[in-house]
């Protein structure tokens, strides 16, 4: 990094390591693999990043990918720690260059907004917590400061920082969209599903135009594809039941022996998981996974068809639960259950 000779080298590793970055809008890993000795290395996913972190505060400490590499190798701790002694040292050896860069400042400083014209709030932060403040402005209050600024409909979102420390920030916008059927949708990740007959392949069957259809009182397979692009952190996949399915919980000591019929690749015989948690509700299921390595993945669960008539089937979807901006979305069906099969 100090070397003025090797500025041309410099540049050029920098550029490699800048083109295996994954990166989302909340966080940023890279992307290597080792295979035959990697346990010689002692190689490790978070020692990759803590050391790509490392480089770039010698070399770029202004990238914007750096407080991205930060919250990646925070997301990533297992109570408390990294998956191996190797990975905490590396981390903690670069986490704390970051705080000796750009935390040495107790912070001390009032943080304001402005939408528009309107002050929208401040906070004042004062010695080092963990604390979050956290302001929310109505969408019909926004789309008033818009109307009023003579911008077109638009305005402008000002942040300030006084005094010393350094502020963290996060913008969000939260909706419901108005549209039952809205397109499926890939920001971090791709998310398909599909029903499956059980006992009788005349139980549950998709016509031509798409929709699904199951005879009443049969069982139906439910299978959810995950397809995660890179590493994701805190992952929660969530798939809505159409009003005439009831889930059945294998939990439930009413409930008979479901495992011979999920066919579930994901379940060796060690019975390993992808996910951590899952939870069967009467309107959704869903799955939780801490770390989730960049690969696809596939949840599966049963219900049975209990109510005749046309439902609908909102979209599953998958998402970074601290990180909501890394998401995705499927696709929305209709479900017919009928009194009779195929």
């Amino acid at each position: 990094a100090d070397e003025g000779a090797a500025v041309p080298e410099r540049t050029g590793l920098l550029r490699h390591l800048m083109n295996r970055a994954s990166e989302t809008a909340g966080a940023a890993t890279f992307a290597e693999s080792y295979t035959d000795g990697a346990q010689v290395l002692m190689h490790g996913a978070r020692r990759t990043d803590a050391l790509v972190l490392s480089a770039l505060l010698a070399v770029d400490p202004d990238s914007d990918l750096v407080v991205k590499i930060v919250r990646g190798l925070q997301a990533h701790r297992t109570r408390g720690r990294w998956r191996t002694t190797q990975e905490n040292c590396f981390v903690l050896l670069a986490l704390r260059a970051y705080f000796d860069r750009f935390e040495q400042d107790d912070p001390d400083f009032v943080a304001r907004a402005w939408i528009g014209d309107r002050d929208a709030g401040a906070f004042a932060f004062q010695g080092r917590d963990v604390d979050r403040r956290q302001l929310e402005v109505p969408m019909a209050e926004l789309f008033e400061i818009a109307a009023e600024g003579g911008g077109g409909g638009r305005a402008d979102l000002v942040l300030s920082k006084q005094g010393p420390g350094r502020l963290y920030y996060r913008l969000g916008l939260t909706l419901a969209p108005s549209d039952l059927r809205p397109d499926p949708a890939e920001n971090g990740f791709s998310v398909e599903r599909r029903y499956e007959a059980v006992e009788d392949p005349g139980d549950v069957w998709q016509d031509d135009d798409g929709v699904w259809h199951a005879r009443a009182g049969a069982m139906v397979r439910v299978v959810v594809t995950l397809v995660a692009p890179a590493r994701r952190y805190h992952v929660a996949l969530v798939d809505p039941l159409p009003a005439g399915l009831e889930p059945l919980n294998p939990d439930l000591a009413t409930t008979r022996d479901l495992s011979g019929l999920l066919e579930d690749a994901d379940k060796p015989w060690w019975h390993w998981t992808w996910y951590v948690h899952d939870n069967l509700r009467d309107d959704r299921a869903e799955a939780f996974a801490t770390s989730l390595p960049a690969g696809v993945y596939t949840y599966r669960y049963i219900a049975r068809a209990t109510t005749p008539g046309t439902f609908l089937a909102p979209p599953p979807r998958a998402e970074e639960m601290y990180m909501p901006e890394t998401w995705g979305r499927g696709r929305a069906e209709t479900l017919v259950v009928e009194t009779s099969g195929r």
